[in-house]
């Protein structure tokens, strides 16, 4: 059973598009067959039966959303990118893109889904920007009227129009990104499934370009968009909603801060000179008040002490003002984000005990 996160709960929700979704799973299950060994089909005759890679997923996603998929290697989440792309057959249940079955109209699906996978070998290196854009207009089949317009207006969307004849092998990871996104924009896509699209960005690079896909991608053109990652900065700053996914299944989802607080509380750091002070280990042993950690900083007198706090920001104020009316030296005292690790292991630890 999924752990579900009400729109209410956590941040302020968008209100729900009362346009149908442009992505549609239901009750989706794919399970592949174990290649073995006659030896082994001898030694045991029924052997064990695989794990479903996916089993039961039901989702949407609307037009101008980004729906994270987060979860372990192995979660499902790659083959259920490659089953909306049509790349795999589902055994059983039903996925629909802009209407159209993936099954069914896997064709006229194709035509409206774009998948922007973060590997830069599938561009062609000893070729300008435009002339991999041209090869791939010609892939798409697109009228030739159309080609030059439609090749300059994604190449000044993604801000390297001005590249001339440099080679792809020249450019940076940023820029090899942008040429992706230009890609996929080539045939005006509904649709589009990102797969780490910053894993091989700088931090400042990954934030600038989280920024323009936002910007671009469900600002302007209203996509709809599905991102595995594994980053938290992905998950809180570029996704609205995020589905957590353990052994195929669904195990939790709903908006990312929502989920966050829901399954780990509000997390603060306070520094000070007394990180086990009375005032808090009173707090602490009352319940209520969780310590995650606490480390001593680089010039050894002050420490980061992380809490959990049932109540939100109403019951950290509360926290706060007990602690300094109690003497304890805070010098700084702030919400931070829980890592995005810890949160999908909880989800897990959750949807397995229910």
């Amino acid at each position: 059973m999924s752990l579900v996160v009400a729109e209410g709960m956590g941040a302020p929700a968008s209100p729900p598009s009362p346009d149908p979704p442009l992505v549609r799973v239901r009750d989706l299950w794919k399970q592949f067959s174990i290649v073995r060994s006659l030896a082994d089909v001898l030694r045991r005759p029924t052997g064990t039966p695989p794990s479903p890679a996916i089993a039961d997923v039901s989702l949407d996603v609307h037009a101008g959303e980004f729906v994270g998929l987060l979860g372990p290697n192995g979660a499902g989440k790659t083959t259920l990118l490659k089953i909306l792309a049509t790349l795999i057959i589902p055994d059983r249940g039903t996925a629909t893109v802009v209407g159209h079955d993936v099954v069914q109209d896997a064709a006229s699906v194709r035509r409206v889904i774009a998948p922007l996978l973060a590997n830069e070998r599938s561009l062609y290196w000893r070729l300008s920007a435009r002339e991999n854009l041209e090869l791939f207009a010609s892939l798409l089949r697109l009228a030739p009227r159309d080609t030059a317009s439609r090749i300059a207006e994604a190449l000044d969307v993604v801000g390297i129009s001005d590249t001339g004849p440099k080679m792809v092998g020249q450019f940076s990871a940023g820029m090899m990104q942008r040429l992706l996104v230009a890609r996929a924009l080539l045939g005006q896509p509904r649709v589009l499934l990102l797969d780490e699209p910053t894993r091989s960005l700088d931090p400042s690079g990954a934030h600038s370009f989280r920024a323009f896909l936002r910007e671009e991608l469900a600002g302007r053109r209203r996509c709809a968009v599905l991102v595995a990652t594994h980053r938290t900065e992905e998950a809180f700053e570029l996704c609205d909603r995020v589905v957590v996914m353990h052994r195929g299944r669904v195990a939790a989802t709903g908006r990312a801060s929502s989920l966050g607080e829901l399954l780990m509380g509000s997390r603060y750091s306070a520094w000070t000179l007394e990180p086990n002070h009375p005032a808090l280990e009173a707090r602490v042993a009352a319940g209520g008040v969780k310590r995650v950690a606490a480390r001593s900083e680089a010039d050894g007198r002050w420490w980061r002490v992380e809490i959990e706090i049932e109540g939100g920001d109403d019951a950290a104020r509360e926290l706060l003002a007990t602690l300094i009316g109690s003497g304890m030296p805070i010098a700084r005292f702030e919400r931070v984000a829980a890592p995005l690790g810890e949160l999908i292991d909880r989800a897990i630890g959750r949807s397995t005990r229910r």
